[in-house]
């Protein structure tokens, strides 16, 4: 928590009320038959879910902010605490109907919207009710790749969409190929004590240093990615390592999840639909050992943690012109270092600087309804000429999942964090359903590398 940071109420009671907005739109737009899913690793209840966001508010502000207060629902912690009912009992569990559910979420979420008032919000309320809606947000995300898993029909997001969002061309923006070259250099890696909000695992910025290296300028589109299926890189053991080759043999795997192949040309299910690859589009639903693979086949690698936040993060001590060298995939676009640095003091909270995202920076708060061509968002680079940093789809890295050098469990959701650590792999950007006021350059997601079902791709390094 930055104990200098606080919000007003009214800022607050915004943001809660946009994110209870979104989780209706998302939910309430499927019929009772489309409520009862089918049991799946990766896919919750969505009456659990609902009941799960509400209890958090619940949890985390008011009976945080005020110890001795009375559950507002029997049972609620048992029913829809994500660390004591375990995953495969929320579809048996004692859980009020549909109508319940909500009455519930509603309950806990004017209560809380009650408490805050019209006074100003003190640092440790701040990051209590930042932490409820970030939560929900991320809920709000899975509720639209759940849709996803399941066929069902895309989400009304579009229809949230700001004045201008929906800017013209950048369907057709068209291909970004080549590398750029990265000086290295010692920065700091991580959330810097100033943020305003910090989740656990960003915490806190230290000193790492890296090599200089070349990264590829925007992810791996839909159409580099059919080269790979095309040319048997599922079938090619070579492409993979033990535990990626022992993942593709176990799920059969021979392509992309959502693709499928009519007569000569690859399809891809979008929710309910099929239609033709867009082939400059990031390739979206491949999972880590798949990205893995296709690294291997190409001559490639994932950046690590530490490279990629160091290219979307760090800004050049000097701009000088631009000179063009080959590598084996498309031009470099080289920027030295100036006195031997390449970095200035400090770092970009986002690639393009300080400002917050919008619609001309990135695709994010599900106002496309998908990815935009890996083209798109050229007032978004980074000071390197990374395209898409944030936004679009979620980048794999080549990093386990591990706390920074002197993580603390001192965060009031103490499991958010700390069950996961070496089993996941790190995921930098955020998608284009990924909620613009929760992601920056620091921000770090984390999965198994065999889910498929977030909206991760992957951009790459040279060897």
């Amino acid at each position: 928590m930055n104990p200098n940071f606080s919000m007003p109420a009214r800022e607050l009671a915004s943001l809660v009320e946009d994110a209870r907005r979104r989780t209706r739109l998302l939910v309430d737009t499927l019929d009772d038959a489309q409520w009862q899913v089918p049991r799946l690793d990766v896919v919750n209840p969505p009456l659990w879910e609902v009941g799960h966001v509400g209890n958090f508010y619940e949890t985390f502000i008011l009976r945080l902010l005020d110890p001795g207060r009375a559950p507002l629902i029997e049972n609620g912690n048992a029913l829809f605490n994500s660390f004591v009912i375990d995953h495969d009992d929320r579809w048996s569990a004692p859980l009020p109907d549909r109508e319940g559910a909500w009455a519930y979420v509603d309950r806990v979420v004017d209560a809380a919207l009650a408490r805050l008032g019209n006074a100003a919000a003190d640092p440790w309320e701040t990051y209590l009710y930042l932490l409820a809606v970030y939560h929900e947000d991320m809920h709000d995300e899975a509720f639209t790749y759940t849709r996803q898993t399941l066929g069902y029909p895309a989400p009304p997001l579009g229809g949230d969409a700001p004045s201008g969002t929906m800017t013209s061309g950048l369907a057709g923006a068209g291909p970004l190929e080549g590398d750029v070259e990265i000086p290295g250099g010692e920065f700091l890696l991580g959330a810097a004590g100033d943020q305003p909000f910090a989740f656990d695992n960003e915490k806190w910025g230290h000193p790492v240093t890296v090599a200089p290296f070349r990264m590829a300028r925007a992810p791996v589109t839909q159409a580099e990615f059919a080269r790979f299926v095309d040319q048997g890189g599922y079938g090619e053991q070579r492409c993979w390592d033990y535990e990626g080759w022992r993942w593709r043999t176990r799920a059969k795997a021979e392509h992309p999840v959502y693709w499928r192949k009519e007569g000569d040309t690859w399809q891809r299910r979008h929710y309910d639909a099929w239609a033709p690859l867009e082939p400059h589009r990031p390739v979206v639903h491949v999972n880590g050992y798949e990205a893995e693979a296709w690294c291997r086949w190409a001559g490639r690698r994932l950046p690590s943690e530490a490279e990629w936040e160091l290219a979307a993060t760090a800004v050049p001590t000097t701009r000088v012109p631009t000179t063009r060298v080959p590598t084996t995939r498309a031009p470099t676009t080289r920027v030295p270092a100036a006195n031997g640095q390449g970095l200035r003091q400090g770092k970009r909270r986002y690639p393009w600087g300080e400002a917050p995202p919008d619609a001309s920076l990135a695709n994010l708060d599900g106002f496309r309804l998908g990815c935009a061509d890996v083209a798109a968002y050229p007032a978004g680079d980074s000071a390197h000429g990374c395209r898409q940093m944030i936004g679009n789809v979620w980048e794999w890295t080549a990093s386990a999942f591990y706390p920074f050098p002197g993580y603390l469990l001192d965060h009031p959701y103490k499991e958010y964090s700390a069950p996961w650590f070496g089993d996941r792999k790190v995921l930098k950007g955020g998608a284009w359903a990924t909620r613009g006021r929760m992601i920056h350059n620091m921000y770090r997601n984390f999965f198994t590398p065999d889910r498929r079902d977030v909206f991760a791709g992957f951009r790459t390094c040279a060897l």
